[in-house]
């Protein structure tokens, strides 16, 4: 994949900015501020801007890639427009966060972690969000639906329907 020169430079401009030197601990301090940064302007992380992080921060890609998988927010794959969230904490599980998973995949015909093929939601499942006096919890993007049941997922796709 050829980045887009626009974004490339952003991403360059930004890193530019950080205190970033030989010391190899130092830099690491700077790589989940870099991810964030790099995945808002991107969507996500794809190997190229990892190598340019790395040769940046001169830190290795295998370093860079186990940060990205061990958070669940980065992600190396391109995701839809719109970021279905679903909690599944306790309180969630308990008042049947798992039914509303199933009806989210039913209804997009996709799994946990994956975009539908538009490209227009990514499913994805929390561990808390920390509105448990709400539960189950379903965030898109960055709206909070709360006590939500399998019946309300018709609604919740149909206000992100362009």
């Amino acid at each position: 994949m050829k980045l887009e020169p626009k974004k490339t430079t952003e991403l360059l401009t930004f890193i530019d900015s950080l205190p970033l030197g030989d010391d190899i601990d130092a830099n690491r301090g700077c790589l989940i501020e870099t991810l964030h940064r790099a995945q808002t302007i991107f969507g996500y992380l794809p190997a190229e801007v990892q190598q340019l992080i790395s040769e940046r921060l001169k830190i290795t890609r295998s370093e860079i890639y186990g940060v990205i998988s061990f958070y669940s927010y980065f992600t190396d794959k391109p995701i839809g427009r719109h970021k279905i969230n679903i909690c599944c904490g306790t309180a969630c599980f308990v008042k049947g966060a798992n039914r509303i998973v199933e009806e989210f995949k039913s209804k997009l015909n996709i799994n946990e972690g994956e975009t539908t093929p538009d490209r227009k939601f990514f499913l994805g499942v929390l561990r808390c969000v920390g509105a448990c006096s709400l539960a189950p919890v379903v965030m898109v993007d960055d709206h909070v639906y709360g006590k939500v049941t399998p019946e309300m997922v018709s609604t919740i796709l149909a206000d992100y329907q362009d």
